[in-house]
């Protein structure tokens, strides 16, 4: 069994201007001559974690991390402004023009799967490969699955805490009473909001429940924005055409992907991977049988770990 990688520490650390007012936290780790590889936060919101570096072998790999728009040390901090898909795909490449990388391996989950997604089909070129997990296609189905009518009845009793600052009259839409409070101007009900809402997450997360991970999400800090992000995006689609990921995965035909799922993933099905790998014959599907969602949970981060060892070994054997 595979465990993360020794605690290391940031080689260097940039702020990046991207569209006023948004400033972006980038750092570098690991070997600054090695196989770059970009670390894509899930959320959208949630920011980076120490740990995050330690899914690779920094002999290896050029461990970059950034924080995405209004999330982690990114500033201004849960901002909406100018914040969409479109937008954190430009500023991904505007962290590789200033990081001066040619290609690069992208590494996400849930929503860092997703936005690994757009971006590499956005621009092929650029990307070595995916690893990716907890796939999340950002469709209207898993938004209900998991904010309105499906995921509750496993945990009904978190569920009641999720709904509580929502009245009686407002449940038939939840999405859209949460973020109605996330986005107004009453204080009180905004962070009474965010930390339902992100508590919820961190509870559905992992197979057996683990409380330092709902501590993070439940912490102000996290919990305003990676519930107002969340929130902003998928009230509007997470600015995506229907279907878009499974609709473009001719534009992946090139690129190497592993994709590593928990068998009782709670926040995205496991179906989304079933599919996506289906319509992208080129990736590699591994479903851990006693994990669920998060990145923490054993099973996952030897998978991962195992993942980014073999990607590093396909992309050395294809140079030779």
């Amino acid at each position: 069994m595979h465990r993360l990688y020794p605690k290391i520490k940031p080689n260097r650390t940039y702020e990046l201007a991207v569209d006023q007012p948004h400033v972006l936290y980038v750092e570098e780790s690991g070997n600054s001559q090695g196989l770059p590889v970009l670390f894509v936060h899930g959320g959208p919101g949630a920011g980076c974690e120490d740990y995050h570096r330690c899914f690779f072998d920094p002999s290896v790999y050029r461990i970059i991390l950034f924080d995405q728009r209004g999330a982690g040390r990114s500033t201004p901090h849960a901002c909406l402004e100018d914040n969409t898909t479109q937008k954190l795909v430009q500023d991904m490449e505007a962290v590789r023009s200033h990081l001066g990388v040619d290609k690069w391996v992208l590494f996400g989950g849930s929503w860092g799967s997703t936005l690994a997604l757009v971006y590499a089909q956005t621009h092929p070129d650029y990307v070595l490969g995916l690893i990716l997990r907890g796939i999340f296609l950002c469709r209207p189905k898993e938004i209900h699955w998991f904010y309105q009518n499906g995921a509750h009845r496993i945990f009904p009793d978190h569920w009641e805490e999720f709904v509580a600052p929502i009245p009686q009259s407002e449940r038939r839409d939840l999405l859209r009473a949460h973020h109605h409070r996330l986005t107004g101007g009453d204080e009180i009900a905004r962070l009474a909001s965010a930390k339902a809402w992100a508590v919820w997450e961190a509870r559905a997360s992992s197979l057996l429940p683990k409380q330092s991970l709902i501590d993070f999400f439940g912490s102000p800090h996290t919990a305003l924005s990676l519930a107002r992000i969340e929130s902003h995006y998928f009230v509007n689609d997470s600015f995506l055409e229907p279907n878009q990921i499974l609709a473009q995965t001719d534009r992946l035909r090139d690129i190497p992907g592993i994709i590593v799922h928990g068998r009782y993933d709670m926040v995205c099905p496991i179906e989304n991977a079933w599919e996506l790998n289906r319509a992208w014959p080129e990736s590699i599907l591994e479903i851990i049988p006693d994990a669920g969602h998060s990145a923490t949970e054993p099973g996952i981060v030897n998978a991962l770990v195992i993942a980014a060892i073999d990607m590093a070994g396909l992309l050395r054997d294809a140079d030779r």
